[in-house]
């Protein structure tokens, strides 16, 4: 079965460690895939308006799942949000005022994602990497927004970028009292985001799929976080990258290079010129 859909996951998956990716092949892959009748959709736990800013040229072309499925804009157009409630909301804030030590959040809205002055400049900069419209705020009662997710930023073990034994702990309590409103979900080393229960990545394929008439057989999704897990199950042609946490290539059907080797464009390749599995 030809392929018309192809999913990309970005932190760890589509860019690099660098957080770039060689854009003049992919250009040229683009164009080729675009010829061949088939979509491009950025998947990621990020917010909208970072991951348009890595496609320039295209952004009004192809369709963004963002928020890990909170948000969906197509071709320049918004097709769908979701919204925690604001009990929900209030819920959430109140169990994250026992953060571990070290750890910091932020509020992720539709227009803008919010942190608190509390936290230091440093985690600032660091959220900005991945939201673009950040904001200080000093009261959460200032929020006056559409709420997606909360996105969690955990200490790790001696400075390393696996999360200690006690904010490990914290996740399963997180679970425990916050199930009815949110589900935590891994989106790299140390970050952990939490969702509206059901709005995950393969949710918000589904919804393009259904709109393209596009069946699950026909897509290719590339992943490498525990918040890919659903759209590496659901895809026809789900793809672990190399450097993929345990459970997503156990998931997977097939395996990639890493996001440091060209493993998605390697895979594009493949896809464009019809060879195994696409043949």
């Amino acid at each position: 079965m030809a392929v018309k859909l192809v999913a990309v996951d970005m932190d760890g998956t589509f860019l690099d460690s660098s957080k770039n990716y060689d854009r003049e092949r992919f250009a040229a892959q683009y164009r080729q895939l675009k010829d061949q009748g088939v979509r491009f959709v950025v998947a990621s736990g990020n917010q909208y308006y970072q991951l348009k800013s890595f496609f320039p040229d295209i952004a009004e072309e192809i369709s963004f799942v963002a928020e890990n499925g909170a948000y969906i804009v197509s071709e320049g157009k918004e097709l769908f949000y979701g919204e925690l409630p604001q009990e929900g909301v209030q819920s959430v804030l109140d169990t994250l005022d026992a953060l571990p030590e070290g750890a910091s959040f932020a509020v992720c809205g539709k227009n803008s994602a919010y942190l608190h002055r509390a936290f230091p400049e440093s985690e600032f900069e660091l959220l900005n990497r991945h939201y673009h419209r950040l904001q200080w705020i000093d009261d959460y009662a200032e929020i006056d927004d559409v709420v997606f997710k909360f996105a969690i930023n955990l200490p790790g073990e001696n400075g390393s970028n696996t999360p200690a034994a006690h904010t490990r702990a914290f996740v399963t309590h997180l679970e425990q009292n916050l199930g009815e409103f949110v589900k935590p979900v891994s989106s790299g080393a140390r970050w952990v985001d939490l969702i509206i229960p059901g709005l995950h990545k393969a949710n918000g394929l589904a919804m393009l799929q259904e709109r393209w008439g596009i069946s699950d057989a026909e897509v290719v999704a590339f992943g490498d976080s525990g918040n890919d897990f659903e759209m590496i199950s659901q895809a026809g042609f789900g793809y672990a990258m190399d450097n993929a946490v345990a459970p997503i290539k156990r998931a997977a059907k097939y395996r990639t290079e890493s996001n440091d080797e060209n493993g998605v464009l390697n895979v594009l390749d493949r896809i464009i010129e019809g060879r195994n599995p696409f043949n």
